[in-house]
């Protein structure tokens, strides 16, 4: 029977979609995606194939997963097989520099950003950015990984030769301009079959972990935002509403360009008005108490557009 086939790593960011497949009477099985046995002369079952592997897979002790993956995604994709999220998706997914350039080449600016394999090269990577506050960050990462903000090389110094620095699984680590927000908020943007469903505004000013789940804890990480304090206590997560700015065209367009069809895409915006894009999540996860609030919820649209692929594969 053809059915909708959810190729992940953790349970726990995967029990809300299938609550809302089960919800719509969807038919679906789950591919835990660690570790397994692929055999390539065999052709793929008939269904839609949507990829839910995260850079931070590694953090969760499946440090080969997004590998894996990529050979399962080969595959499928060699059949012609409905795949929501490919592998072009998954390159973007664990790559910060592959990120940059596609929203580069499409337009979209980001922070300016040095890479670096070495601590002694990050240093010189700081000194060649040349600015006086800078974020470290790693390249895959997820969840804040690495993400440090420094005001001098002296202090970075210090961190790359301490017991605190933390060594990115695949070696790269990235050296970036420090975006100085004039209130302490980034927005994140969601997007379902390439199509934007809403943006929420994530209060920073404790320090965050990039990930929305509920499942996810708030952690004391640095962030490229100030951490600065409010006078009133605020929802950490807040959908925007009559929320569609210009960059929304761009967004839709750049994912349409490198076929990702579910993304959560994170901008901050300086003193000056200027928007910087910094983070593309294709295994995007949601808020339920955000979701709540607004009356919108982002896995309930998710099922349903999974829902729609299957019908149509059908025909």
């Amino acid at each position: 029977m053809s059915k909708i086939y959810v190729l992940h790593e953790n349970d726990e960011w995967t029990d809300h979609l299938t609550q809302r497949l089960e919800q719509l009477n969807l038919p679906y099985e789950l591919w835990h995606l660690d570790q397994g046995t692929l055999d390539l002369t065999s052709e793929p079952p008939e269904g839609v194939f949507y990829n839910r592997i995260s850079a931070s897979s590694h953090t969760r002790n499946h440090r080969y997963a997004p590998e894996y993956t990529e050979a399962v995604l080969a595959w499928l994709e060699r059949h012609k097989r409905t795949v929501v999220n490919g592998s072009r998706a998954l390159r973007l997914e664990v790559s910060k520099v592959n990120q940059y350039m596609a929203l580069n080449q499409a337009g979209i600016e980001t922070p300016k950003t040095i890479t670096a394999v070495g601590k002694d090269n990050i240093l010189e990577a700081a000194r060649q950015l040349g600015m006086k506050s800078f974020i470290t960050k790693h390249n895959r990462a997820g969840k804040g990984q690495g993400v440090q903000l420094f005001h001098s090389t002296e202090a970075l110094r210090e961190y790359l030769y301490g017991p605190s620095f933390e060594e990115p699984v695949d070696g790269i680590t990235l050296i970036q301009q420090y975006i100085e927000a004039p209130e302490p908020f980034i927005v994140r943007h969601e997007f379902v079959g390439g199509k934007f469903v809403y943006g929420v505004r994530v209060d920073t000013s404790e320090g965050f972990e990039l990930c929305p789940a509920d499942a996810c804890s708030i952690e004391d990480l640095y962030c490229p935002t100030d951490a600065q304090k409010q006078e009133a206590p605020r929802a950490k997560l807040e959908i925007l509403q009559n929320y569609k700015p210009d960059i929304i065209e761009k967004y839709e367009q750049f994912l349409n360009e490198n076929n990702v069809q579910v993304a959560g895409i994170e901008a901050i915006q300086d003193s000056d008005g200027n928007l910087y894009t910094y983070d593309v999540n294709t295994n995007t996860n949601y808020n339920s108490e955000a979701e709540s609030k607004a009356g919108q919820y982002g896995m309930l649209e998710l099922a349903r557009y999974l829902g729609g692929l299957l019908e149509k594969s059908l025909v």
